[in-house]
C-alpha cells in the first residue's frame, strides 16, 4: 500500500519501520522541525534520523495546518496516512486526503487516556494493565473510531515511562502493520465516549515534588516523568533530581539521584 507516516517521537520508530520492513511504498516521511537540544545544537527528531536510514524523503513543516503540508502530502498521493507520536493536531484539510482514511497508534487502552501523555498517566493513575489503539482519526483528539486493540500489557511495578513507551512501541508497530494489511476487512468500532479520560502534555513545574508527599504518589511520580519532566526532590538538605527509586517501610527511598551538573549515581537508602 502507498503510505505517507506522520511522526516525531521514538515511539513512532518502530512502526515507521515496520511498515517499511512489510513492504509498503512510503513516498513520502512528515515530522517536525529539529529543535535545539543539547547547548541549543539542532537536533533531529528521532522519525527524521529512522526515515533518513531507510532512504525516504522526509518533509519538515512547522505546521501541519498550513496550506503546504497538506498540498506536499496530496502530491504524494496516498492510499493511507498512519500518525504516530506526531505532536501536532491533523487537520480536516488532511484528513480528507487518503481514500483509505488515516489512521492512529495511541499508546492507551481508549477511551482511556486521551492525550498527549498517555504513558505516563496511566502510571499515574495506578493502572495495572495498559496497550496499544489503532483508532481512525478524526477531528477531535482521539475521538475516532478503533480498528484494533493490541493485547492488554502489564505495567510493571517499578518500570517507568520510558521503558513502557518503548514495550508499547514495538507492540503498537506490530499491531499496525497487522491492521494494514487486514484494513478492508475491519468494521471501525465507535469508542465509549461516557468512560473516556484525558492524558494532557506535562509541565516541568509537575515535576518539583514536595517531600511530605504520600510515598506511593512519589513513587508513581518519578517513574511516570522519566524521562521527561523529570522528579526533584529535598534529599538530605538540598534538592536533587531522582531517577530511580523504591517504596521502603511506608517512605520512599532514592536509590539513583543527580545533582545540578553532575552525572547520575546511586545511593544507599
Amino acid at each position: 500500500m502507498r503510505i505517507v507516516f506522520v511522526g516525531t517521537a521514538p515511539f513512532a520508530v518502530p512502526s515507521l519501520r515496520a511498515l517499511a520492513a512489510a513492504g509498503h511504498e512510503i513516498p513520502l516521511v512528515v515530522t517536525q522541525p529539529d529543535r535545539p537540544g543539547h547547548r541549543l545544537k539542532l537536533t533531529p527528531p528521532a522519525v527524521k534520523v529512522a526515515a533518513e536510514g531507510l532512504g525516504l524523503p522526509v518533509f519538515q513543516p512547522e505546521r501541519i495546518r498550513h496550506p503546504e503540508a497538506a498540498e506536499r502530502i496530496r502530491e504524494s498521493a496516498p492510499e493511507l496516512v498512519v500518525v504516530v507520536a506526531y505532536g501536532q493536531i491533523i487537520p480536516r484539510a488532511i484528513l480528507e486526503i487518503p481514500p483509505r482514511g488515516v489512521i492512529n497508534v495511541h499508546a492507551s487502552l481508549l477511551p482511556r487516556h486521551r492525550g498527549a501523555a498517555p504513558v505516563a498517566h496511566a502510571i499515574l493513575a495506578g493502572d495495572r494493565v495498559t496497550g496499544v489503539t489503532i483508532m481512525k482519526m478524526d477531528e477531535q483528539l482521539d475521538h475516532g473510531p478503533v480498528l484494533a486493540y493490541s493485547e492488554e500489557v502489564e505495567i510493571g511495578p517499578r518500570e517507568d515511562a520510558a521503558a513502557l513507551t518503548a514495550r508499547l512501541a514495538e507492540i503498537g508497530a506490530r499491531a499496525l502493520v497487522d491492521v494494514v494489511e487486514r484494513l478492508d476487512q475491519i468494521t471501525p468500532r465507535e469508542q465509549d465516549h461516557t468512560s473516556a479520560t484525558t492524558a494532557p502534555k506535562l509541565s516541568r513545574e509537575e515535576g518539583e515534588l514536595a517531600g511530605d508527599l504520600p510515598a506511593e504518589e512519589i513513587d508513581r511520580r518519578v517513574r511516570a516523568y522519566q524521562p521527561w519532566p523529570g522528579v526533584t526532590l529535598p534529599w538530605r538538605g538540598e534538592r536533587v533530581k531522582v531517577l530511580r527509586g523504591r517504596v521502603e517501610d511506608g517512605r520512599y527511598v532514592p536509590e539513583v539521584v543527580q545533582r545540578p551538573g553532575q552525572r547520575p549515581r546511586s545511593v544507599d537508602g
